[in-house]
């Protein structure tokens, strides 16, 4: 339930404060006024789109504000203080069109308050009606006429469909694969053997590049070893072997004389040595360079195959054997593909069975629920002055068979007057009839309180209204006369036990309202400004005189004002 409702620099408006009672409240006034400023508020507070021309001209933002009950589903919910007493949303915009919203006074966003708001308040614009002409529309009125159980089937059958459609594509892929399995094969054999009959290595290339050098430069290799050699100990004498030699020799005739000389003289000796040493290995090392003929060239050309691997797979030896590794996966993958695709296939006829077993129950259940629906529409638009309409609910087949919402279709039939074949509703009804049709169906899924024909539920007035409050823009466009008063007695009917607010330009709608305000725009003031007011005794009936179409004053209008009033 809304308790109240302050608006400010909302466009024409200034400042309005509406505290709302249980039951049907009605807002009026001149067209032109602002009454759809306040479905513009709520929306705010459900978390519409904010323009940037909505704050008033001069202002530094506007503000919405709404106080409602907390409904027993939201008392648990994260989105509210543990000890909140009631719910309070908020929404802030600036001249730029930039927002913030508020729950309970803490800054929240957009989507908290459409958490909330769906929750607390059912939004039914002027032209909401013409929403009944679309098939998906008519499709969820028979769901949900059908009952809670029927949301939960909807959202299995939408489950086992995104299943079966995610299968199909997979089937689809994979025979696809199927079809170019052979070729695909073949090149993957033709590059694994490439690569497996050259077999690289990273230490082979690098030896391989070691010996390519050498072999390059083995006469300049062999001359350095052979002159290194020859300089260490030369067979015409004087080499650096035979010089340590002779410098030892001499050294150890004075080495007794000091242990410091004999310690040198040692080192000397051992350079002698390792110089001969070293004279050795050159010598053997020059001796040994020796290639064979051709070994060049053998080198060359294996290296030549490691290059053209690296350049065909990743551009080094570790990513040609990389390429090959996923080859040889690939070519497992491959080799198993039939097997997937026959296990891919028989988990789609699985998945196909359960959506049409799914689906079947959905059919049947809506089909078991038209009549039902039909009926309760049918009584009701007899109520509404409709009562040689025709109404029935058609359920056929969809023809691209399955969908998320199962294999039917909806058309919602009407025959306004007798004689008249049925047709759908989107060919055959007029706007009125279209409001009262969807007024009709929204009585059937709301239930009534009392007899409409009768007084009001005898239901505790101070009593708490239960569910969403619900909001009718204008619902009764379109109608006038007995037909209008006849929509009051139902809108006062369906508001027994809840809250109701409608924006109306009947006089025998606002009749019936527990609680009337009306809108003023007053052009004096630059800018204009719009005003709400509460309104009680002569003022409602003055209020009635002025939607009657009579002139403050009329006796006559003022008499059928107090009519309307007397008959509510």
């Amino acid at each position: 339930m809304l308790h109240e409702l302050r608006i400010e620099n909302l466009l024409l408006i200034d400042r309005a404060e509406l505290r709302l009672a249980p039951g049907l409240n009605v807002v009026t006034g001149e067209t032109g006024a602002g009454k759809t400023l306040l479905a513009q508020s709520l929306d705010l507070l459900l978390g519409g789109r904010a323009g940037s021309g909505v704050v008033r001209r001069g202002a530094a933002e506007a503000y919405v504000e709404g106080v409602f009950s907390i409904p027993p589903g939201l008392a648990e919910t994260e989105l509210l203080p543990a000890d909140a007493a009631e719910i309070v949303l908020a929404r802030r915009v600036w001249p730029d069109g930039r927002t913030r919203a508020y729950v309970c006074g803490r800054s929240a966003t957009v989507a908290d308050l459409r958490e909330l708001g769906s929750a607390l308040l059912a939004f039914y614009g002027q032209h909401e009606h013409r929403r009944l002409m679309l098939s998906a529309v008519q499709l969820d009125v028979l769901d949900a006429h059908c009952g809670p159980e029927q949301g939960e089937l909807r959202t299995r059958v939408a489950t086992a469909y995104a299943h079966a459609s995610s299968l199909e594509e997979r089937v689809s892929e994979l025979r696809d694969v199927v079809g170019g399995r052979e070729r695909e094969l073949d090149l993957l054999a033709y590059e694994l053997e490439e690569i497996e009959r050259v077999s690289p290595s990273e230490d082979e290339a690098r030896e391989l590049a070691d010996e390519r050098e050498r072999l390059r430069h083995l006469e300049t290799l062999r001359g350095a070893a052979f002159a290194g050699a020859e300089a260490i100990s030369g067979e015409g004498g004087g080499g650096a072997a035979e010089l340590l030699a002779a410098g030892a020799a001499r050294l150890q005739a004075a080495a007794g004389i000091d242990p410091r000389l004999g310690e040198l003289c040692d080192r000397v000796l051992s350079l002698g040595y390792e110089a001969q040493d070293v004279a050795r290995t050159l010598r053997a090392y020059a001796e040994g360079l020796e290639g064979s003929p051709g070994r060049l060239e053998d080198v060359e050309e294996r290296l030549a195959l490691f290059a053209r691997l690296e350049r065909k797979h990743g551009g080094s030896i570790a990513g040609a054997l990389a390429h090959a590794e996923r080859c040889r996966a690939r070519r497992d993958e491959l080799e198993r593909t039939e097997i997937s695709l026959g296990e891919a296939e028989e988990e789609l006829r699985r998945a196909r069975t359960e959506l049409a077993a799914l689906a079947g129950e959905l059919s049947e259940r809506r089909r078991e629920a038209a009549p039902a629906l039909a009926r309760a529409v049918r009584d009701r638009l007899a109520e509404l002055a409709m009562a040689d309409a025709d109404f029935s609910v058609a359920v056929g087949r969809r023809a691209d068979g399955q969908g998320p919402r199962g294999a039917d279709t909806v058309e919602l039939l009407i025959a306004p007057n007798p004689g008249m074949a049925a047709g759908p509703l989107r060919e055959i009804a007029s706007g009125g009839e279209l409001s009262r049709v969807m007024l009709a169906i929204l009585s059937a899924a709301h239930g009534r309180a009392a007899d409409i024909a009768g007084p009001p539920a005898a239901a505790d007035p101070a009593a708490p209204a239960s569910g969403p409050l619900l909001v009718f823009d204008e619902i009764d466009a379109g109608i006038g006369g007995h037909t209008a008063r006849a929509v009051g007695e139902h809108l006062r009917a369906l508001a027994a036990g809840r809250q109701i607010l409608c924006i109306t330009h009947l006089p025998q709608v606002a009749a019936l309202a527990a609680r009337h305000f009306t809108i003023a725009k007053d052009t004096r003031a630059a800018p204009a400004r719009t005003t709400v007011e509460a309104l009680d005794g002569d003022a409602v009936v003055g209020e009635l005189v002025r939607m009657l179409g009579a002139a403050e004053g009329d006796r006559a209008a003022s008499r059928h004002a107090r009519q309307l009033l007397r008959a509510a």
